[in-house]
Order: C-alpha cells, then sequence, then structure tokens
C-alpha cells in the first residue's frame, strides 16, 4: 500500500507556550470518512491537500476511533462525553420521514421471525437533560454555532434546544435529499427537506454552502469566543459530486479507490477545510483556535463489486465490528500552542474531545462525570502512548450479516462478542491490523480477561442486551 505521512514523525516534548484560558474552538466531524480516504493515511486517489496540511500544522492520530460504527451513537457521544451504551443510542435515529416518531427508551424489543434475539428499541432522541459540550461552553461565554448534519432528534430536539446559538442545516435527517440547492429529494416527501437550511442558489453544492456558513460566522463573532461544531453532511450517500470534480477523477488512474463521484465528495470536503482554515488565518484567530478534524464512523463500501470507497488495509465497513467500521481519521492542530507535523499512536475516542477542551480551559475533567479522558498530556507530547480500555455496544440486527455484538480493545487485542452464540474474535492489531487472524483459539486467557472486562463494563454502562425470545 501506498502510505503518504507527508513529512509527519515522531517527536519529542518541546517547550511550547502557555495555554490560553480564552481560545475558540472548530470540530470538524465529517460523516462517514473512512481512515484511509484522506491521503496522510494512505489514500492513492482522493486528493486532500488542505487536510494534508492540517495534518503537517498539527497531530495525526493513527489509532483513532469513533464511539460507535454508525452515526447517530457517534454524535451522542461527541456532544455529551458519554458512551452510547449509557445514553441508549447505540443504533442510528429514524427520522420523521420514515414514519417512525421520536420516542424516549421504551424498554421494548424488535422481534425477527427469522432471528433468534429480540434486540432493544433504542432512545429515539438526545435527551434535552443531557448537557452538552454546546451547553458547556456557552457556560464559559462561548458564542456556538452548529453547521451540517444533526440527526439526534425531532423538532424540540434541534441543536438551539441542546446549547447551540444558531443552527444551520441540522435537523432530524441522517443524510441530505440533495447536495445541490435547493436540497429537495427526486421525488417529494412529507418532512424531507432540510427545514433548517434556506436555499439561496440554485445548483449550490451543500459542503459549499455549509463552508460558507462557517466563514461568516467566524467573521461576525471574529472579536469573542466561539465554539463550531460542523459537521458536514459529506460524505455520506448520495453520493454526488460537482462535476467538474467528477469529471477530474473519472480522467484519473485509480488506485484503491477508484469511485469518482466518491472521490470528488471527499475533495468538496477539503476545499472546504481549505476555506476555513484560510479564514482563520486571515482574520488572525489561527493561533487562538483550537481545530479538531474526525469523523463519526468508518468508510462505507456498500457493494464490494462497485465499491463506494475501500478502507484498506483495514477490514470492512461502515457498521461492522472491524477496524474499518470504527477506526477514524483524526487531526488537531493548534500552530503555537501544539506540535507541528507529529504523529500520535495511542487509542483515543469520541467521547475524549469534551475532556480534553476542560482540561486546556484549565478545568479539571475528572470531576464531571466523563467517560472519555483527557488529551491534552498526548497533544503536548504524542511520542506517548497511552494505555487504555476502549468500548462498543451494538445490540441490534442490521443488514444481512451483522448480528448483534460488543467490542473491547485493551492494549494492542480487541476482542468481538456476538451475543447469538457465534464465535467470538480476537485480534492482535500490533500485528494484525488487517484482522486477518483470529487467535482467540491460541490466547484464551486473553480472551476470558476481555471477556470479564466486557461484561462489567456492560453492566457499569447500564447497556440494554439481546434477548432470547
Amino acid at each position: 500500500m501506498k502510505r503518504i505521512f507527508l513529512v509527519l514523525s515522531l517527536i519529542g516534548l518541546v517547550a511550547l507556550p502557555a495555554f490560553p484560558q480564552d481560545f475558540n474552538v472548530l470540530i470538524i466531524h465529517v460523516d462517514d470518512l473512512g481512515w484511509a480516504d484522506i491521503e496522510p493515511l494512505g489514500s492513492d486517489f482522493y486528493e486532500t491537500p488542505h487536510i494534508n496540511r492540517l495534518a503537517s500544522e498539527g497531530i495525526l492520530f493513527t489509532n483513532s476511533y469513533a464511539a460507535a460504527a454508525i452515526c447517530s451513537p457517534t454524535r451522542a457521544a461527541m456532544l455529551t462525553g458519554k458512551y452510547p451504551a449509557r445514553l441508549g443510542i447505540t443504533d442510528w435515529i429514524r427520522a420523521k420521514f420514515q414514519g417512525v416518531t421520536t420516542s424516549g427508551l421504551p424498554r421494548e424489543y424488535e422481534v425477527f421471525e427469522d432471528k433468534p434475539l429480540k434486540t432493544p428499541k433504542i432512545q429515539g432522541f438526545l435527551p434535552l437533560e443531557e448537557v452538552t459540550i454546546a451547553e458547556r461552553m456557552k457556560g464559559y461565554g462561548y458564542e456556538t454555532l452548529h453547521v451540517g448534519k444533526w440527526h439526534l432528534g425531532e423538532e424540540g430536539f434541534y441543536p438551539t434546544d441542546q446549547g447551540f446559538d444558531v443552527n444551520i442545516g441540522g435537523n432530524d435527517l441522517g443524510q441530505p435529499p440533495s447536495y445541490f440547492d435547493p436540497y429537495l429529494p427526486a421525488q417529494p416527501r412529507d418532512f424531507y427537506e432540510i427545514t433548517t437550511l434556506k436555499p439561496r442558489k440554485e445548483g449550490e453544492f451543500l459542503t459549499d454552502r455549509e463552508g460558507d456558513e462557517v466563514v461568516d460566522y467566524i467573521r461576525s463573532k471574529k472579536e469573542k469566543k466561539f465554539f463550531i461544531h460542523w459537521a458536514p453532511y459529506a460524505v455520506h450517500t448520495p453520493i454526488m459530486g460537482k462535476p467538474d470534480l467528477v469529471e477530474k477523477y473519472k480522467q484519473k488512474e485509480p488506485g484503491n479507490q477508484r469511485n469518482p463521484e466518491y472521490a470528488a465528495l471527499v475533495e468538496s470536503v477539503d476545499q472546504n477545510v481549505g476555506k476555513v482554515i484560510e479564514a482563520l488565518d486571515k482574520l488572525g484567530l489561527r493561533e487562538k483556535t483550537l481545530v479538531i478534524f474526525t469523523s463519526d464512523n468508518g468508510g462505507l463500501i456498500w457493494d464490494y463489486e462497485n465499491p463506494i470507497t475501500n478502507n484498506y488495509p483495514l477490514k470492512s465497513q461502515k457498521g461492522y465490528p472491524y477496524e474499518g467500521g470504527i477506526r477514524v481519521p483524526t487531526i488537531v492542530s493548534w500552530p503555537g500552542k501544539l506540535p507541528m507535523g507529529a504523529l500520535s499512536e495511542s487509542p483515543i475516542i469520541t467521547m475524549d474531545w469534551i475532556p480534553t477542551i476542560l482540561d486546556f480551559m484549565g478545568e479539571n475533567p475528572v470531576q464531571e462525570g466523563l467517560e472519555g479522558i483527557s488529551l491534552k498530556p498526548i497533544l503536548e507530547n504524542p511520542s506517548q502512548k497511552v494505555d487504555r480500555d476502549l468500548f462498543w455496544h451494538f445490540p441490534h440486527y442490521r443488514l444481512n450479516d451483522i448480528v448483534p455484538y460488543a467490542i473491547v480493545r485493551s492494549g494492542d487485542y480487541k476482542l468481538i462478542h456476538y451475543f447469538d452464540g457465534s464465535q467470538d474474535e480476537l485480534y492482535n492489531l500490533d500485528f494484525d491490523m488487517e484482522e486477518k487472524v483470529n487467535v482467540i483459539s491460541t490466547r484464551k486467557a486473553i480472551a476470558d480477561q476481555l471477556q470479564i472486562k466486557l461484561e462489567k463494563w456492560l453492566e457499569e454502562t447500564g447497556a440494554r442486551l439481546p434477548v432470547e425470545k
């Protein structure tokens, strides 16, 4: 595999300026962007020059994980700092247009005639009682903006109900009806439109519009502290691209990836990352802004005969318990405050961002009841590697071959436990990041230890489990 790590290298602890308590925060939370979808992590087809630059001006994490292999649970974890299992949001939340009314956790089960287990129904929205990162930031005097995908409940549970001053584009939809203004579906459906994003120019590309909205907000708040959660709808389906970019990739020699429409969608994200970073530079805010770039789950392949993307060397895709479903690209950049051009191999996860931001503010995140850890020590010294356990819980059937599972990663070992009695899987990711060899039969003692950890965690979080009919 052609691996492009720019000029990034592991660096040691360096003398850095003291961190200001008054700084801006920009989280770029891309939808469905796979670990290998950016050049710094090996893409040999998609072009991501602005993301490359962001990595060269920051820290690239090679063992970064989403809180789930699907979107809504990870987004809930990002906003609350809690595991999806604790929140009861363990699958994607259905939208109103799909005929599913938003509801609380009903303590009921889904029953499938051809499946042996009953699986728990999910919490259908992010409860207002949960304290979100936006509410925390407002408490510190920040102006707060959400742009793009929300997917955490319908009216009454939108971003402006959860601590954001301004919401542009966020509602109950998991994907845009179209990427082209006026953002409407080919076949009209009730409620299937981005009600919080008004059309402004026919044919305008949605990701370009999002980038403009972020830039406009930064300009309007340049004299204040701001927190921005930009969650591009890209690169989620429907796979669409600007015609000029699609044509560009049709003329390009394919590599591991080869879908020109998807490549155009990735490049649109990259272009707008560049647009936003350039605005911070021009306004003199780059060194006053902590930028976090990440994704909500692994890349979607869907059809292996005609793939949307390719997560190689990671196994499988979005929704599945393998690395291709949960490992994501992540970059943290803060020039003048954090090392530049660094790599970190430490395992990190979505819930870590709130503790990290609080730590930079001088607060003690340990007292906040959060389930992530502060990454501030790692960001200051990327060469150190943290030893920790990470967990995932998906107690549902999906598609034809996803059965209820839970995962623990401890050190270099990863255990996948299947609730339906299927053979569990154990991988040593240090030697086998492609998850080719299940070593559970030869490392039974390790598997037993990890199973005990997993069962304890499931109990502590109150995770809802599938049960026999």
